[in-house]
């Protein structure tokens, strides 16, 4: 069937890292594809910025990219010969303990293991299975629920991703290896006694053994620098400082595609959708929100630890009953004393982040949906309890608070930045229940972000899987 003329074949509301995903395969297979970006600069959650003072190059929302490195999307393009370069430091992740000690994720997995002691084979039991078998099982781990290629790789994987990040520590004997484990479970912002929140660890472990967890040289704003090159290198075009309120703002086009929450597209289209696609969008549930400083350092962050001043992120909690309680407390709407935070220290590899002989740091905790608390002495003192010395080395600070992170991007709905709660109950079914997940009840009008399979990181998975359904539907590719 032959389809009548259009402005455009398709178009992508919102240049995130899932709209840009979305527009690259669409236009890489012979469509004319438009991004339209409400921002002065593409990227969404892929902007830097000198927030702090000049000179200080801080990174608006995410700063380390395992998951970009490792997305089976984004390794397919050429981004290094539009600008991409990633540094990746000695250490990917480092998890600092109240005794001066630290856990540590390094690339070479028997090295891990090795720092481990008794929990060394343990670990290697665990991980190296999920490490040999990413390959194979990456798109449709990072996919909707579907029949996977690989069943018995995706079985072995899901026995232990599926299972909660507290029952999967009972494998490990040492407060080493648990707290290592829980920290990189709470990046799913659910408490660790959840199902499913074993994969963001598992997700997260096994791509910094296979990819590192590398920071972009220059600022995250440069992986959505290049891919938007790539986009235009190919015909794509982009315009910016339009904000979609209503469909009749948009050329006539075969697809539209939004990289928005379901309560952004709920305002743009709802009239357009069925009751029950409205009611299911309605009753669509945001999780915890976070709240972030940045800092401009007269020096490196004096952690006690000497494996923290080797690596690109810090995960800052203690033992995982710690990490537990705070997780949980945050999920019941309180805020802990000692809060879970995510630390990261670009310029200590990446000197074009700050002036000559001074640095930058990146971090934020989680915080009930919608907070208004200011945690940022809550956040330092925990900086400051395992790097003695850290607050005398600040020279200016930069906040955002839950509200300031949804006004700066309308998609984190109350500082949620993952798009929705990833629990058993949103992990396939985000942002409702159907047979695609990307497709809305209305003709034409489709869903790429976050708020989509498989949910929060820079791995522009969802704006893929959006792309293959719409070239499946109205183009029959």
């Amino acid at each position: 069937m032959k389809l009548e003329k259009r402005d455009f074949d398709a178009i992508i509301v919102g240049s995130g890292p899932n709209g840009l995903a979305a527009a690259i395969y669409l236009q890489q297979n012979g469509l004319s594809v438009l991004i339209l970006e409400a921002k002065s600069e593409i990227g969404g959650g892929l902007r830097s910025a000198e927030l702090t003072l000049p000179g200080f190059t801080h990174d608006i929302c995410s700063a380390i990219h395992p998951l970009a490195a490792g997305s089976p999307f984004f390794q397919q393009l050429p981004l290094a010969d539009h600008g991409l370069e990633y540094i990746y430091p000695e250490i990917a992740a480092a998890h600092p303990f109240d005794n001066g000690t630290a856990a540590v994720l390094k690339q070479s997995i028997t090295e891990t293991a090795k720092l481990l002691g008794s929990d060394e084979q343990a670990y290697l039991k665990l991980m190296q299975p999920i490490v040999d078998d990413w390959p194979l099982i990456a798109a449709d781990a990072l996919g909707p629920l579907h029949y996977p290629k690989h069943p018995l790789a995706m079985a072995g994987f899901g026995l232990s991703a599926l299972t909660s990040a507290t029952h999967l520590s009972k494998r490990f004997k040492t407060e080493e290896v648990k707290g290592l484990l829980a920290g990189m479970a709470a990046h799913s912002m659910q408490p660790l006694s959840k199902m499913t929140t074993s994969a963001a660890a598992l997700v997260l472990m096994a791509n910094g053994h296979l990819k590192g967890w590398p920071i972009p040289k220059g600022g995250s704003n440069r992986i959505a620098n290049a891919l938007a090159s790539y986009f235009i290198s190919i015909g794509g075009k982009i315009e910016t400082n339009i904000y979609i309120k209503s469909l009749e703002q948009l050329p006539s086009a075969h697809a539209v595609l939004f990289d928005v929450s379901p309560k952004q597209i709920l305002q743009i289209a709802g009239h357009k959708f069925s009751s029950l696609y409205k009611w299911q969008l309605g009753r669509y549930r945001y999780g915890m929100g976070v709240f972030k400083v940045d800092w401009a350092l007269d020096g490196p962050i004096p952690f006690m630890a000497e494996e923290c001043k080797k690596a690109g992120t810090i995960h800052i909690g203690n033992t995982i009953d710690e990490i537990t309680l705070a997780e949980q407390q945050t999920w019941d709407g309180q805020h802990p004393e000692k809060p879970f935070v995510l630390l990261a220290q670009q310029s200590v590899f990446d000197p074009s982040r700050a002036p000559e002989g001074k640095h930058t740091a990146w971090a934020y905790c989680h915080v009930p949906n919608g907070s208004k608390l200011d945690m940022t002495s809550a956040i330092e003192n925990q900086i400051e309890r395992f790097a003695p010395g850290f607050k005398d080395l600040i020279l200016a600070k930069h906040t955002m608070s839950p509200a300031q992170m949804e006004e700066y991007n309308p998609n984190y709905i109350g500082g949620d930045i993952n798009g929705g709660v990833i629990d058993i109950g949103q992990l396939f079914t985000r942002p409702a229940l159907r047979w695609s997940p990307y497709k809305t009840s209305a003709k034409g009008i489709y869903i790429c972000s976050a708020s989509t399979p498989p949910g929060g990181g820079v791995h522009g998975m969802c704006g893929y899987n959006a792309a293959q359904k719409v070239l499946q539907d109205i183009f029959a590719a």
